[in-house]
């Protein structure tokens, strides 16, 4: 078994990561307290980095509603949890604080309901989902809460289908957004610019495609809030550098014999959201 020391010393045979390391083996060698003054001197000189900001006071407001994509919102949360001083807010849209099944059935432990959600949050964060989003969009306690913070925050993002959910609240008339790419054509039935871009920033609104893309939004906002040095010190952190086994993930990237009949399978989703669009039409008509 690899010790701490040999892990330490083959981190030092980086060259970019010598000086530090060769210190932080000699410490380690020392005592536990020589350790720790080496973490706290290495933190020193991180928060010294110019255009780095390490604390701050954001208020984050992430929402679950059953049924949403667990990965559209655990990514985001590890890089907003680890943003020093922030406070993250898992938002529930039941009625008590039990915990909220994702679509393929992780749950998470909310923190607070609709109702205790501070009012003025920095960020708004809406994950995505599939038959669950389209449930979310169709309740209108959830479509008021996000209509009433999207009116507040500071910052209005979402991740895959969870623009839907704020196209439906009214936050992207007029607006440049994107989603997964099965739906994202019909954000313009509610009245956005569809973009096909992995992340789209307009204004205080920043939208993310499918997915694994909630990770680069992340990022984005880590970056948009306290600057790009503390964005890349989250990025390397969490060693944030993909490099998938093969080219895809995209239509454009994909065998057209798996790429044609995957879009015919959401067809259902695309008449739902579609739907809904017309039945807010009509009811706005009236």
């Amino acid at each position: 078994m690899t010790s701490r020391r040999d892990t330490l010393r083959l981190l030092a045979g980086s060259a970019v990561l010598a000086p530090f390391m060769q210190r932080a083996v000699a410490a380690v060698e020392q005592s536990l307290e020589a350790a720790q003054a080496v973490s706290a001197h290495a933190y020193d000189e991180l928060v010294a980095v110019p255009d780095l900001t390490m604390q701050g006071d954001e208020v984050i407001a992430m929402l679950l509603y059953p049924g949403f994509t667990a990965l559209d919102l655990v990514g985001p949360q590890f890089f907003f949890a680890n943003m020093l001083g922030a406070t993250v807010h898992l938002v529930t849209n039941q009625p008590d604080l039990s915990p909220v099944r994702s679509d393929l059935g992780l749950a998470i432990v909310p923190t607070v309901t609709l109702a205790d959600c501070p009012s003025d949050p920095t960020v708004l964060f809406v994950p995505g989902g599939s038959n669950g989003t389209f449930d979310a969009m169709e309740d209108p306690a959830t479509l008021t809460f996000l209509a009433d913070r999207g009116a507040r925050a500071k910052w209005v993002t979402s991740v895959c289908m969870g623009s839907l959910l704020l196209a439906a609240a009214g936050l992207l008339r007029g607006k440049r957004a994107t989603s997964h790419w099965a739906v994202r054509t019909t954000l313009t039935d509610f009245g956005a610019v569809a973009v096909a871009d992995r992340v789209v920033t307009d204004g205080n609104l920043i939208t993310a495609a499918g997915v694994s893309a909630g990770l680069d939004l992340a990022v984005t906002i880590a970056q948009t809030l306290r600057g790009r040095p503390f964005a890349a010190a989250l990025m390397l952190q969490a060693e944030y550098a993909p490099q998938p086994p093969f080219a895809g993930g995209t239509v454009a990237a994909t065998d057209p014999a798996i790429a044609v009949p995957l879009a015919g399978i959401y067809a259902p989703m695309v008449y739902r959201s579609r739907s809904i669009a017309q039945q807010r039409r009509s009811a706005a008509a009236n």
